[in-house]
């Protein structure tokens, strides 16, 4: 079966029997998606790419223990998910500095540039689990039971939190 044609699951089924190039077109289709989770989850370009570096660790170590019952994207989504907590953790000790609010943008003059940013913005603002909620729900385009099976919790729970979060988004954003 060529490469191309194949499935998630195909792929993670061939990494787990030993094709040593399976992992790595997964992860190359997977990518940039997971890395702007972990990039809006930490906040961090470096935490960033620790986080996704130990989810793609991970993911390729316990691949024999994926059970079927959710999407290989989902289950990628959500050990991801997990190392960017795990790094929010380990990163606690250090404090950070919160952004000024009166901040200018300098470069790019498009107003759409200026509106992703004021979204960039407002999405630091939020808690994590909301953040992340929101993100997934409404950014990455995964239905709430998937969402909420990535991320451990209730389907309530997703919604609950996605509306937590557009309700601050609205505030912060003054829609």
């Amino acid at each position: 079966m060529p490469s191309s044609s194949r499935t998630d699951a195909d792929l993670l089924a061939a990494h787990v029997a030993g094709d040593r190039y399976a992992f790595a077109e997964l992860f190359h289709r997977h990518h940039g998606r997971l890395y702007r989770l972990a990039r809006t989850t930490t906040r961090c370009a470096e935490d960033a790419d620790d986080a996704l570096q130990d989810a793609m660790l991970a993911a390729h170590r316990g691949a024999s223990s994926f059970r079927h019952d959710a999407a290989v994207g989902s289950w990628l989504h959500r050990i991801v998910v997990n190392a960017c907590l795990d790094q929010l953790r380990r990163a606690k000790a250090h404090p950070t500095t919160a952004l000024d609010d009166d901040t200018r943008t300098i470069g790019d003059r498009t107003g759409q540039v200026e509106a992703a940013i004021l979204v960039h913005r407002a999405l630091m603002r939020l808690p994590v689990n909301q953040r992340v909620a929101v993100l997934a729900v409404d950014m990455l385009g995964y239905s709430v039971a998937d969402a909420a099976a990535s991320l451990g919790v209730a389907e309530g729970t997703v919604k609950s939190r996605c509306a937590r979060a557009r309700a601050r988004l609205a505030v912060l954003l003054g829609s």
